[in-house]
């Protein structure tokens, strides 16, 4: 039986028209690459595609909220890997946490939270995931002690950090 990943990764490069007269990936453009990595992840790990979910079901995720930690910045044409895990998720809802890291990932540039909501676009309301989809999100979701944003991100930049001593030493 093949195990898939809880765990989803990619690299993108950040180009021109997304940065700020810094070079800086401008703030707003951060949700656009963890967006898009995300979309492409899941068709090619989980067979999920929200788009052809929405044609032909009338059913996807619409986004509910997103809290971002800004702690580095992506640099202009700057190779960045992304990654992203399900961390919670309900009859209707999900939690995704994703991280930007440099492309060795040595350096973390951002982490977000992003909640969707399971949505009936014929019905203009909330949908409830199918037993499928449950199935898929118990086996792909990752555990996290934290239940603040603000907590999460003080303990991952302390892991990062004593990994960093300790390659070091």
């Amino acid at each position: 039986m093949n195990t898939l990943p809880k765990t989803l990764e990619s690299q993108s490069k950040i180009r021109f028209q997304d940065c700020d007269p810094f070079n800086h990936l401008n703030n707003g453009n951060y949700i656009d690459y963890f967006m898009n990595h995300r979309e492409d992840q899941l068709i090619k790990h989980y067979a999920i595609d929200v788009y052809a979910m929405a044609q032909k079901l009338g059913k996807s995720w619409v986004s509910s909220s997103n809290q971002i930690a800004y702690i580095k910045p992506a640099l202009l044409m700057e190779t960045v890997s992304i990654e992203s895990q399900l961390i919670h998720y309900d009859s209707s809802n999900l939690k995704v946490e994703m991280r930007m890291y440099n492309k060795d990932k040595s350096q973390l540039k951002a982490v977000i939270w992003c909640g969707f909501v399971h949505f009936n676009l014929l019905k203009q309301q909330r949908e409830a995931h199918s037993e499928n989809l449950m199935t898929l999100f118990k086996g792909v979701k990752i555990e996290i002690k934290e239940q603040l944003f603000e907590e999460r991100i003080n303990n991952i930049r302390k892991m990062k950090a004593n990994s960093s001593t300790i390659v070091k030493s």
